[in-house]
């Protein structure tokens, strides 16, 4: 064929001209499902028997199972958590920090507040819980940021009650990725920038959690909450916490666990026992729900060393740069059980691995302090 002929074939005939087939031969082939088949197996045999010290990372983010049979309260609870856990949060275009105030009424910070904010809008929203009284706002960034309030009552449920309320109304902003729990009586103690990425740049909550086996801790447990709480997962904590969205919506979808402690954990239940739900909840529902993904330590510091029903409170004599730097130094947390024994646990603030100071604020101040407070804020936020 000459080559002017060649180009001249339609497609047609192209089609037409027989190709040349390479066939595999019958010893090949049979090479080809051995192996397809001994992958298939080597594959089937690892999931069914990992290495003792494998850990699937799918199954780090769901709740372990015990070793009777759920109740259907369970199942449809673990469900939920286990959507939670496992779906990707969303991505924010401007991401914010929610910092809810749970208050009896006025706020005496919001001078210092308002110094801390100063110069970063779009990056936090602010909601006040006030049980008791209208607050009057001296700082036009608290004005209108109240939310539908209860009364709240020192060691009942409605203190957790009110924590939810704050994080349902902080959940409708898309932009909230992370919900910090902060008290009338509670400062700053660095500046928004540094605040801002020690909680956005981790994945995890900072939820206070230790094992307490003395009067104040595991003696509140009540058999009553069995089975879905036994007492060797009663955990104790402080109430002030920092939690990431997902965790945050576990906190709003639970029903079993937090009716579990709103009948079986309050003042004046049998043997003599007061069991206080914002101390327990909490810790408990996230050490057996995602043990992982909480810091064990909260970033509010309070100062327990004086052995009473109560924290460390601070007068404005008290309040120097040389107390604020002692506290934004710490970088150790200390968890002491309520028995005879007093035991002693410390663990380093590790964030993503590396050890940092623990505490971002303090609390309890008294409102004189505020003039201190004012004076000092520069100095001792400068990290």
């Amino acid at each position: 064929m000459k080559l002017h002929q060649f180009w001249q074939l339609g497609i047609k005939d192209m089609k037409a001209v027989p190709l040349p087939r390479q066939r595999t031969s019958p010893k090949r082939r049979v090479w080809i499902l051995v192996i397809a088949a001994f992958i298939a197996i080597a594959i089937a045999w690892a999931y069914l028997y990992p290495p003792p010290h494998y850990k699937s990372p799918m199954r780090d983010w769901l709740p372990a199972e015990p070793a009777r049979e759920l109740t259907d309260e369970e199942r449809a609870s673990r469900v939920v958590f286990r959507q939670i856990l496992t779906t990707p949060p969303v991505q924010s275009r401007s991401s914010k920090i929610a910092f809810m105030f749970l208050t009896p009424g006025t706020l005496p910070f919001e001078r210092l507040w308002e110094k801390f904010f100063e110069g970063h809008d779009g990056k936090y929203t602010i909601y006040v819980h006030a049980s008791r009284e209208k607050p009057e706002h001296v700082s036009p960034i608290f004005i209108g940021r109240e939310i539908h309030s209860e009364k709240v009552t020192w060691g009942q449920i409605s203190m957790v009650d009110a924590e939810r309320r704050l994080l349902a109304n902080a959940l409708q902003d898309i932009d909230n990725q992370h919900f910090v729990l902060l008290s009338d009586s509670c400062v700053p103690l660095h500046n928004f920038g540094y605040v801002y990425d020690y909680l956005m740049g981790i994945n995890l909550s900072f939820i206070d959690c230790f094992y307490d086996p003395g009067p104040h801790g595991n003696f509140r447990y009540s058999q009553n909450m069995l089975p879905e709480v036994t007492e060797s997962d009663f955990r104790k904590g402080s109430q002030w916490f920092s939690v990431k969205r997902q965790h945050a919506l576990m906190i709003v979808a639970d029903s079993l666990y937090y009716t579990k402690f709103k009948i079986h954990c309050r003042p004046g239940m049998e043997d003599g026992r007061n069991c206080y739900a914002d101390e327990h909840y909490l810790p408990t529902l996230f050490h057996m729900m995602d043990p992982d993904g909480i810091a064990n330590w909260s970033v509010t510091h309070v100062d327990w060393s004086e052995g009473k029903w109560h924290p460390k409170a601070y007068r404005a004599q008290d309040v120097t740069f040389e107390l604020l730097k002692n506290i934004t130094s710490i970088d150790m947390s200390y968890h002491v059980t309520s028995d005879s024994q007093k035991v002693v646990t410390e663990n380093p603030c590790l964030w993503n691995g590396a050890k940092r100071p623990c505490y971002l604020f303090a609390r309890k101040f008294y409102p004189e302090s505020i003039n201190n407070l004012m004076t000092l804020f520069s100095n001792y936020t400068l990290v």
